[in-house]
């Protein structure tokens, strides 16, 4: 497991070796949320507690919890990158927009073989 998942929150894995201890933060938000264990039963302990007092803590202070990965996000290419996917796209009868998704689709599932 490269990750660790809880309600739709992706959380990081690190190891530090001179303290010999498992840490990470949540993925995909601007607030820090942190956590840590000694093996990898704590760690994934103190992530799910971690998020857990997050959203109580916004329920109780009455603030919108961030959402990670909204599924928007901006991309900065180089003008002649957007002017072949553009061209592709119109070639293909589909929005920028769907030809860079499906461009992404298409490497994850490669990536995890499905």
């Amino acid at each position: 497991m490269k990750y660790l998942d809880y309600k739709s929150y992706t959380g990081s894995i690190e190891y530090n070796k001179e303290d010999d201890l498992l840490y990470g933060k949540v993925l995909g938000i601007q607030g820090l949320i942190s956590y840590k264990g000694k093996t990898g039963m704590q760690l994934e302990s103190d992530f799910i507690e971690a998020i857990d007092n997050y959203l109580l803590d916004c329920k109780e202070n009455g603030i919108i919890a961030e959402k990670p990965f909204k599924g928007s996000f901006n991309v900065r290419i180089s003008a002649y990158l957007h002017q072949k996917a553009a061209l592709l796209a119109m070639e293909d009868k589909m929005s920028l927009n769907n030809f860079v998704a499906e461009s992404i689709r298409e490497r994850i599932f490669r990536e995890i073989g499905s």
